[in-house]
């Protein structure tokens, strides 16, 4: 286990806003193992993160069907019930927005980055994203935004087919019908995947581009600003693994330099005004040589622990030493690293199987050449024996579905 960067003084506690997945235990381990003490939100009992060793208590709270108001007090009442001021983690892109939009009061009780007004609803938005790089004259694909499937058929063409629908609003997209995007390849099935995710009264979809890519360029970012907006942490990694293959999770990465990358999410942070923690996908674009922004998340990434220096500092890390007025010191970045997450990669490694991109063999050889994995742990096997027991049920389910098929 690496080292810390610096002396540590862990006595500032951390709350985990909705506590949920692997990027949550990521977390925990990550700033229990200097001792700090983390504390979990969730409505859903038994989250791998809440049987973490380096778990110092649960709150209950279902932010998704509790009044704002309400749920801003709960948080209110967690401060005061761990005694101390803490600093409040979200880990979704909803709940970042949450505590961007109550930020003023929610500083009274934990300490957190001060970004400009507008920032991190602006980077979440597909849109403004969009307008912004634009105008900071950073590469991203060309993206139209129409208000009804009638200008859709009209303009979209004009990016050339295949094109990439996708949501403005991300989530909301998901929510209401389980995906994110969809690639169409000529006007028929633009139009009807365009009335098939459109939501009446609210323009949520975008037509972007389409870049030819392969699975190796598929490129991710970690990044920290401080309260100056000065990059003090920037990590850039590549999609070995993800599911699914044209553009998801990651499965399996490792760390790999990429400066271009690094240089456009300082321009576009720069230009907002933003502070804390980035989590940034790209495209390597073939035709033009460039790495091109796909999404920006304002709030650490799923994959964060991949991007880890060669003393053990990460993004959550920079940001928990910058918020206490800690020496936080220059990363010294860890390229060849690499992370993976084990059952997304037993999902991933079906889906490149069956186009002959890799074979058992060797995908058995990667289990074992691995830097961290997202759920097991020699310190901290309590996530791992649970995640192993889940997932073997899942096994056994899909063999038994294939004997009745």
């Amino acid at each position: 286990m690496s080292k810390p960067p610096v002396d540590i003084d862990p006595s500032t506690p951390v709350v985990v806003f909705r506590a949920d997945g692997y990027c949550s235990l990521g977390i925990v381990r990550t700033l229990g193992r200097l001792g700090v003490k983390v504390y979990c939100i969730s409505h859903i009992p038994d989250e791998p993160a809440m049987r973490s060793r380096y778990c110092a208590g649960t709150f209950n709270w279902d932010f998704d069907t509790s009044p704002a108001d309400d749920s801003v007090q709960f948080l209110l009442d967690v401060a005061q019930k761990i005694g101390k001021k803490a600093i409040l983690l979200p880990t979704f892109d909803t709940r970042s927005l949450f505590v961007d939009t109550y930020r003023a009061l929610l500083s009274t009780a934990f300490l957190l980055p001060q970004p400009s007004p507008g920032a991190v609803a602006g980077l979440y938005s597909k849109r403004s994203m969009y307008e912004l790089c634009k105008e900071v004259g950073v590469p991203t694909p060309d993206t139209i935004f129409p208000d009804s499937v009638e200008q859709a058929m009209r303009d979209g063409p004009g990016l050339e087919f295949p094109l990439l629908i996708k949501g403005i609003d991300a989530d909301r997209l998901m929510h209401r019908t389980g995906r994110r995007a969809a690639v169409v390849h000529h006007p028929a099935e633009l139009r009807e995947a365009y009335l098939s995710l459109d939501e009446p009264g609210r323009n949520n979809l975008a037509l972007q581009a389409f870049i030819p890519h392969g699975a190796e360029d598929s490129w991710i970012l970690g990044a920290y600003f401080d309260s100056n907006g000065d990059c003090r942490f920037a990590m850039t990694g590549k999609k070995l693994r993800q599911t699914p293959i044209g553009g998801g999770l990651t499965t399996l990465g490792r760390c790999t330099p990429c400066e271009s990358m690094v240089d456009t999410i300082c321009s576009v942070a720069k230009a907002v005004g933003y502070r804390g923690i980035l989590d940034a996908c790209f495209l390597y674009d073939k035709r033009d040589t460039s790495w091109k922004l796909l999404d920006i998340n304002p709030r650490p990434g799923a994959n964060f622990r991949l991007f880890v220096d060669k003393t053990g500092l990460d993004v959550v890390r920079a940001l928990y030493l910058d918020l206490t007025n800690q020496r936080l010191p220059p990363a010294d970045p860890a390229w060849g690293r690499t992370w993976m997450v084990e059952d997304k990669d037993f999902d991933a490694v079906g889906e490149y199987a069956s186009n002959g991109s890799i074979t058992s063999v060797a995908w058995l050889k990667s289990l074992f050449v691995v830097s961290e994995r997202a759920y097991f742990a020699f310190d901290d096997l309590g996530p791992s024996s649970g995640f192993a027991t889940t997932f073997g049920r899942r096994l056994l389910r899909g063999a038994i579905n294939k004997l009745h098929a």
